[in-house]
């Protein structure tokens, strides 16, 4: 059986909501080449995928699933950063940036729901939302003290700004992705069958 390991796991969404505050103010310059309809296009499939990931709760809510789901997002969102890194800026990278991240909200609420039900406990919800809060804030924080430093150094053009906090955000994403490996247990039976 696959068990949740709460120290390694509120560490990990400590990283998580790091990663979220940092990238936040990047999407607005990532995705400036697309049009408007794409986030309408968008929208409606991230909507129909959500009603189909909630469709499947009765199979996924449990820790072998959450494992392997929340695994998933953070590669998809690892090699979303590569791509962008290795492609730079245009139309398809743009595009392809937004289809990774929509990938990645697809699984938000089922995420929450199921961090809810393997935690348990009022003391280690509390704990996991405290981490993701100050996560989340101190991503903010530094992302606006990177743009602040990196515009001290006369780098002032907003594409090139974000692609150099791309490369931040591909440390942390490693970060992110270890901790999800630590964050979990598997028995001898469970190893086999993963």
């Amino acid at each position: 059986m696959l068990t949740i390991i709460p120290e390694w796991f509120i560490r990990y969404k400590f990283f998580n909501s790091l990663f979220l505050g940092l990238s936040v103010g990047a999407i607005f310059t990532l995705y400036a080449p697309l049009e408007p309809s794409i986030y309408s296009l968008g929208g409606v499939f991230l909507a129909l995928a959500m009603l189909l990931v909630a469709r499947l709760y009765n199979h996924i809510l449990n820790a072998k699933w959450f494992f392997r789901i929340s695994l998933f997002v953070e590669v998809v969102l690892l090699l979303a950063i590569l791509y962008f890194l290795y492609h730079s800026y245009s139309y398809q990278t743009a595009l392809l940036m937004y289809i990774g991240y929509q990938v990645t909200f697809v699984f938000g609420s089922y995420l929450v729901r199921a961090e809810t039900l393997l935690l348990k406990t009022d003391t280690l919800l509390t704990r996991l939302d405290t981490a993701k809060q100050l996560g989340y804030l101190i991503g903010m924080g530094a992302s606006y003290l990177f743009y602040k430093v990196i515009n001290a150094y006369h780098i002032n053009d907003n594409q090139t700004q974000v692609y150099d906090l791309h490369f931040l955000l591909l440390l942390v994403e490693v970060i992110v992705i270890i901790l999800i490996l630590k964050s979990f247990k598997k028995s001898k039976k469970e190893k086999a069958t993963l």
